[in-house]
């Protein structure tokens, strides 16, 4: 849509083409064709563009771009007080709906190499764009392994660790201590499987969402929403 190529734009995404509905070029077009500035723009009937891509366009316009170089996990690390890590979230639904919900409080998104691409066309939709909002980085490299490097690291930068799992031998989500600490860094795993034993073992805290009716647990995405906020107060 418009305005998540003007996000991609202002996250430093350097645009190589365009693709847009007919009718969109002389109306809402005009501002991201500016943008875009010398860049080549292609124009059809929506009939027509959705044959060339094969899925319909979100509201008539795809732009291909360049990713622009990534911050180093140190650098995110430096600047933010409430960082949320996902280790191995492969789905890239889910990877979306938590960074819509990191606008909850959170200064930041670390992910382990094994998630899925935040800029993953289905991630970027889910998201409503916040991916190119968020700071975020990957907190692996060839200097540092997950999960012991990676928790050194925030360790290093002064982050207590939150392992959000389903274990009896947790602290209330709403716990004062948690409150206290000055920087958290809260960490949430795969579907399914949830955090690898090692990364809860190396954790902090470990904090579980209390349920009712029976029900064990939430899906990742809303238990990001959950416990971004409460982490943020």
């Amino acid at each position: 849509s418009p305005k998540v190529i003007e996000r991609a734009l202002e996250f430093g995404c350097e645009p190589i083409s365009l693709l847009m509905e007919q009718k969109d070029f002389d109306t809402r077009g005009k501002n991201i064709i500016a943008k875009c500035k010398n860049i080549p723009v292609y124009t059809a009937k929506l009939e027509v563009l959705e044959q060339i891509t094969g899925y319909k366009l979100a509201r008539g316009m795809l732009c291909a771009m360049h990713r622009p170089a990534m911050p180093s996990a140190e650098e995110i690390c430096k600047k933010a007080r409430r960082i949320a890590v996902l280790e191995n979230v492969v789905n890239p639904t889910n990877v979306g709906a938590i960074f819509r919900s990191a606008a909850l409080n959170m200064d930041a998104v670390l992910l382990t190499s094994a998630c899925s691409d935040p800029l993953y066309r289905r991630a970027i939709r889910v998201s409503m764009g916040t991916v190119f909002q968020v700071p975020w980085t990957y907190i692996e490299n060839k200097n540092v392994s997950w999960p012991q490097g990676g928790m050194d690291l925030l360790h290093e930068y002064g982050f207590k660790t939150v392992a959000m799992a389903l274990r009896n031998d947790s602290v209330r989500i709403d716990d004062e201590k948690l409150h206290e600490e000055e920087k958290l860094a809260i960490i949430l795993g795969t579907e399914g499987d949830g955090l690898a034993a090692e990364t809860m073992a190396d954790c902090d805290y470990t904090v579980k969402i209390p349920m009712s009716h029976g029900v064990d647990s939430l899906n990742v995405a809303a238990a990001s929403a959950v416990a971004f906020w409460e982490f943020g107060k």
